[in-house]
């Protein structure tokens, strides 16, 4: 199948590219696809999130394993017709995880034919900023520390109130390692 996807950098600009690609291929391949098309040299990794419909990321897609969870699945090891489908036609991808340049990928279209190329540029629209745009994040919520009911607040959360934290009947002011010796 061919997939007809548009990949929007998140900004104020209008900045996207238009790519075909075959459903096939892995996200891996993706990756370098939508790197190369922004006109990035690859040097930093990427990830991709699914995305419900109002754009929530869900589940990442990391290049490599981490380690930090037990079912990481990565890119190399993800077809992307598995993932990005009519059912889930977004995703959320990220590249360069310290400069965060973040885009909206949709599938536009799908066409019941193979590409000539596993990945080709058909549009490109708007010129990538020298620096990934700034991104804030906000909460649902608004912060604890910014409410009165906030449980470790400095006026209820201190030692002169509650006493010695520990309950070990010493000290909690420790003053400088070097105060102490080391003849136990």
């Amino acid at each position: 199948m061919l997939y007809k996807i548009r990949v929007i950098l998140d900004a104020e600009e209008d900045i996207f590219r238009d790519l075909a690609v075959s459903d096939r291929i892995s996200l891996e391949d993706f990756h370098i696809a939508i790197a190369q098309s922004f006109g990035f040299d690859l040097s930093e990794m990427g990830t991709f999130f699914a995305a419900n419909e109002e754009w929530v990321q869900g589940v990442e897609y990391p290049i490599v394993d981490m380690g930090f969870e037990d079912d990481t699945v990565i890119m190399r090891d993800t077809p992307l017709g598995t993932l990005l489908n009519q059912e889930s036609p977004r995703l959320i991808y990220v590249y360069d995880l310290l400069n965060m340049w973040s885009f909206f990928v949709e599938l536009a279209k799908i066409e019941d034919r193979e590409p000539s190329e596993p990945t080709e540029l058909l549009f490109s629209f708007g010129t990538l900023p020298d620096q990934a745009p700034e991104k804030s994040f906000k909460s649902e919520r608004s912060s604890a520390m910014d409410t009165d009911d906030d449980p470790y607040s400095s006026e209820e959360w201190n030692d002169d109130e509650f006493g010695n934290e520990f309950g070990d009947g010493y000290s909690d002011d420790f003053g400088s390692l070097d105060d102490y010796s080391e003849d136990y």
